[in-house]
């Protein structure tokens, strides 16, 4: 029997940070099934290196004649799990993106990403993005790899610069940051004030950039932070208390996280760490910003 060998490898967040936290994956010996694809404030790029990687909004779709097949996966920000189909054998490098980066590294706002969990990426990036992907599969060492694809979104960004297409209102830039400084639980007013908007404008400046509005984004951010927490403690080999998470994330209490729990992953936590208590300790959940 084929020894299963799940390999997660973690390079360093580079590009000024557009790129939040960078992974390479090589599994062999799985038994087939599903992932869930979580919601989070990023936008999620994979670069496979094996066969398209299979996703649907559903295990139905995902598993089913139309669902979205693609070597190169392009994510927007979304609230419900993306359902991948895990083969026997898989490789890959995938990417945590900025959502404000996304015009700088993809040409478009991360709002026209949001209407489909994902998009084949060569239909945005262009065919040159193929090309980058091909070169990933026939190098050896993942430090290898993450040279040639930082260089090749480095080369992205510095042609959007020199055509004005990364620009982002400064409006909506401070409202994210102030977001992020406050790990999602500051209120619209607050925020608005901030950055001398009314709530009205601020919310539709927000959303035709993110796809999201500010407090769908907030909870996004105080989610990905409760998930980072109860990933540290299982990797810890520690039980996480949930009670606790849920107070330093600025949940009201402990159902309202679990509430949030459902909504993005689809089962309660215990469900999802019973899913993917193998995987976080084999080093794949990386926690990201906070």
């Amino acid at each position: 029997m084929e020894t299963v060998s799940p390999e997660f490898v973690r390079a360093a967040p580079r590009l000024d940070g557009m790129v939040v936290s960078a992974v390479g994956y090589r599994t062999s010996g799985e038994q087939p099934g599903l992932h869930r694809g979580l919601p989070s404030p990023y936008l999620t790029l994979i670069f496979s290196l094996d066969g398209p990687v299979a996703t649907g909004h559903s295990p139905e779709h995902a598993t089913g004649p139309d669902a979205t097949r693609t070597d190169i996966v392009l994510g927007g920000l979304h609230q419900t799990p993306a359902y991948v189909v895990r083969p026997e054998h898989e490789a890959g490098i995938q990417l945590a993106v900025h959502p404000l980066a996304a015009r700088a590294l993809f040409g478009v706002p991360a709002s026209e990403l949001a209407g489909d969990l994902v998009t084949p990426g060569a239909e945005v990036m262009g065919r040159h993005a193929a090309d980058v992907r091909e070169l990933l599969c026939e190098q050896n060492g993942w430090e290898q790899r993450f040279d040639s694809l930082s260089a090749y979104l480095r080369r992205r960004a510095a042609d959007a610069d020199a055509d004005a297409a990364g620009a982002v209102r400064p409006e909506v830039a401070e409202a994210w940051a102030w977001l992020a400084r406050h790990r999602g639980i500051g209120t619209l007013r607050g925020l608005s004030r901030h950055v001398a908007l009314s709530e009205r404008r601020l919310t539709t400046l927000f959303r035709a950039e993110t796809g999201l509005s500010p407090k769908q984004a907030g909870r996004l951010m105080r989610f990905q932070r409760a998930r980072n927490a109860v990933v540290r403690s299982v990797a810890s080999g520690a039980a996480p208390d949930l009670a606790r998470v849920a107070a330093d994330c600025g949940y009201y209490d402990h159902s309202h996280l679990v509430r949030d729990f459902r909504q993005y992953t689809g089962v309660s936590p215990s469900g999802w760490l019973a899913e993917e208590c193998r995987n976080i300790q084999a080093g794949s959940h990386g926690g990201g910003e906070e």
